[in-house]
């Protein structure tokens, strides 16, 4: 599975592109909003010739583009509409704000930094994944 990672934090980035080839993924990374919305111009325009991801982990404020205006386009693309996207940030949430992100962007989860130790991480996050799977297909 090729998963989507969307962080300008270096650091972040890395390591949780490590994880994902630790768990078998492959690691689509991007280092700034700007970059990942030049890339969704290439799939739109059919441009890209490889896979797609299937999910996508994306931190919310980013250069260029934000997370949230990114999840929103992804979902307007036929190609990645359905796909799992999770946003990271470093600032508190209300519920409220996290139920907007969800019904206005197409966002499926919200985690906070610092992000949970590598075995929690790897729960939540196939989790998400494996719902969206059965809202796809019940």
């Amino acid at each position: 599975m090729i998963w989507l990672i969307a962080e300008d934090e270096a650091d972040i980035r890395n390591l949780v592109a490590m994880m994902c080839q630790v768990w078998g993924h492959t690691a689509l990374t991007f280092d700034s909003g700007q970059k990942l919305w030049d890339w969704l111009d290439e799939v739109e325009a059919g441009k890209h010739n490889g896979a797609l991801p299937e999910f996508a982990l994306m931190d919310i404020r980013m250069p260029g583009k934000r997370g949230n205006e990114i999840a929103r386009r992804m979902r307007a693309i036929p190609a990645l509409q359905n796909i799992a996207i999770v946003m990271m940030t470093a600032f508190v949430m209300s519920e409220d704000e996290m139920d907007k992100m969800r019904r206005e962007y197409g966002i499926d989860h919200v985690i906070n930094k610092p992000l949970p130790d590598f075995d929690r991480l790897h729960v939540v996050l196939h989790d998400i994944i494996e719902q969206k799977r059965k809202q796809q297909n019940p």
